[in-house]
């Protein structure tokens, strides 16, 4: 089975998702850490009350950037963990993290990438683009920004009289459907990659 670490930020919805996955055994693996770069987050108790060890990071008890990750990356070896999900995590990983979890990180955008790579605000964005349909993509996390291998996305329509917190709550209820599942996927190794395409191995999905 699966060692998954959860790396958050926030609130930690998208990881209750994985917890609430997990605790229904359609997960394909077991969280062991949490791993914040703030503390006092509600993701923080999320865990805590799901009995998931946390370990708090934070970018001003290291010299730089770089030792901040690398001591992210040291902790998840630490905890045997073999999977990596970007749960509303507000960085960019440090390249030799990314390189140390080759194809084995994955991250959601909401937006339907590549549309909106990079964004902070992928919400406000499509409102103000005018598109008329966006959504959520989770990916395999590679050095360049929202730019890995797509593992699964999820539309949502974009109505006329949207505001960005009306999108945004549609957006995150298909990111907390897609996101357990392409973990899943990931942990039971059903992902193939192919150049930059990823091929999904259903032939032994459950009945």
């Amino acid at each position: 089975m699966s060692r998954i670490g959860v790396l958050v930020s926030g609130r930690g919805s998208n990881l209750q998702a994985l917890i609430d996955a997990q605790a229904a055994g359609q997960l394909g693996g077991r969280i062991v850490v949490v791993i914040s770069n703030h503390a006092g987050v509600l993701a923080l108790e999320r865990a805590a009350q799901a009995g998931i060890p946390t370990v708090v990071l934070e970018r001003q008890a290291f010299a730089s950037r770089q030792a901040q990750h690398l001591a992210i990356a040291e902790t998840l070896s630490a905890h045997g963990v073999d999977l990596v999900v970007l749960a509303g995590f507000d960085r960019i990983l440090h390249p030799e993290v990314v390189r140390r979890f080759q194809h084995r990180i994955l991250n959601i955008h909401p937006s339907l990438l590549p549309a909106f790579a990079g964004s902070l605000h992928a919400q406000a964005d499509a409102l103000a683009y005018g598109v008329k349909i966006t959504g959520c993509t989770v990916h395999l996390v590679t050095e360049e920004v929202d730019a890995g291998p797509i593992v699964l996305q999820a539309a949502v329509p974009v109505f006329d009289d949207d505001t960005v917190e009306r999108l945004s709550e549609r957006i995150l209820a298909e990111e907390h459907r897609i996101l357990p599942e392409a973990v899943r996927l990931l942990a039971e190794g059903r992902l193939r990659l192919e150049g930059r395409r990823v091929q999904i191995d259903r032939s032994a999905a459950p009945a």
